[in-house]
């Protein structure tokens, strides 16, 4: 059995990324799952790098792909929910349960739809992950797209993918709501398109669009990408053909001449604040927080009105630990809609990291009054009662 240890040395190294002393450790007779106080074994503290070749490196010693910290979090899960492709697609290959959930609930293919990874999605589905299954909050990776996303071109590339796996637009969340009338009250018309079965692009780039589109699908970035500079040199102003563009860029690491490339559309359209989505994505993929968050904040700037910016950036923030000013996002976001109790909910959670589990306790009665039946905010209700030394 592994019995948690205060700070191991096999995960300090992985934490590390010291590939070295891992295989020194590992050599001394190291065991493989041994954990820390927070149930991490070195694979998970590998995943949370981000560290393919050590993760690669454990899982040949034996490590579990399914070993859940306290979190309920598993390396599997934690590669999904972060966009960690390679990773994600190694602990497929080595095992991980494709029904296995995080405390939510969720397959991977939740969060990785919620967050707009749609290259993780890809994997997801490929890997046969059920594209219907809901979780505790009664929402399936369709109706998290459609609600948390802005039925931009990322999105819709994402709904796009769901609903070719068989998602059911006509499946409703616990408020007796589909995603095809949270689109329709959305206003989410390339989504509705998709729905219609009519496709997403419509400009003068749309066929060339298809064709790179059937690249990636096979990862073919370097592809995809050509057809789409072939496009753009017939047709500049296409912003369409431009996001394309910047998102192959990403795809294949070119981060930098991702971020420029969507500057362009912002440079003669600033209404399309969906682009600094994109940017602040490429600067969390370089591992720059601050130019991330400036970024969701120049978008936040031009439609404070909108939720889709200031909720990303708080899912960023709790990301980085930053759970303070995540609660201050989200109090922001339950200023302006205070029926969201899933804002509610997700600050509970965040002033529970803080310690402050009287006032998390207060933001999940809301989620609670909303919606009695659900089990999720009860159990997490539940939990700071018992950190506070309280039965539920």
């Amino acid at each position: 059995m592994n019995v948690p240890s205060a700070n191991p040395p096999l995960i300090a190294a992985a934490d590390k990324g010291d590939m070295a002393a891992v295989e020194r450790l590992l050599g001394e007779g190291a065991r493989v799952d041994v954990m820390d106080a927070t149930g991490r074994t070195a694979l998970m503290a590998a995943t949370q790098k981000n560290d393919l070749p050590l993760a690669r490196r454990l899982i040949a010693a034996g490590s579990d792909v399914n070993a859940r910290d306290i979190t309920m979090l598993s390396p599997y899960l934690c590669a999904g929910a972060n966009g960690f492709n390679e990773i994600l697609k190694l602990t497929i290959a080595s095992g991980a349960d494709p029904h296995s959930v995080n405390r939510f609930g969720g397959t991977p293919l939740l969060p990785s739809s919620e967050k707009g990874f749609l290259r993780t999605v890809r994997v997801c589905l490929t890997a046969g992950i059920p594209v219907d299954r809901a979780n505790d909050l009664g929402w399936s990776a369709l109706l998290e797209t459609v609600i948390l996303g802005d039925g931009g071109r990322l999105y819709g590339d994402v709904v796009e993918a769901l609903v070719g796996a068989g998602a059911d637009p006509h499946l409703r969340d616990r408020d007796g709501k589909s995603s095809l009338e949270h689109a329709q009250a959305l206003g989410q018309e390339r989504v509705l398109a998709i729905f219609r079965g009519e496709g997403a692009a419509a400009g003068p780039g749309a066929a060339m669009i298809r064709q790179a589109k059937q690249a990636e699908k096979a990862e073919h970035y370097e592809e995809a990408l050509a057809i789409i500079a072939a496009a753009l040199a017939q047709h500049p102003a296409d912003a369409d053909l431009t996001y394309y563009k910047g998102y192959y860029l990403y795809e294949l690491g070119r981060h930098e001449e991702a971020i420029r490339t969507f500057e362009t559309v912002l440079a003669s359209s600033p209404d399309e604040v969906e682009f600094h989505f994109y940017i602040a994505y490429a600067y969390r993929a370089m591992k720059q927080p601050e130019a991330a968050l400036a970024a969701f904040d120049a978008g936040v700037a031009k439609k404070p009105e909108t939720p889709f910016l200031r909720y990303h950036k708080s899912n960023y923030l709790r990301e980085l630990g930053r759970h303070e000013a995540a609660v201050a996002v989200m109090d922001e976001l339950l200023a302006r809609d205070p029926g969201r109790y899933d804002f509610a909910f997700h600050k509970g959670n965040s002033l529970r990291s803080l310690g402050r589990h009287e006032e998390a306790i207060a933001a999940i009665e809301i989620a609670i009054a909303s919606d009695p039946g659900n089990p999720l905010y009860r159990r997490h209700k539940a939990q700071s009662l018992k950190l506070l030394g309280r039965e539920a």
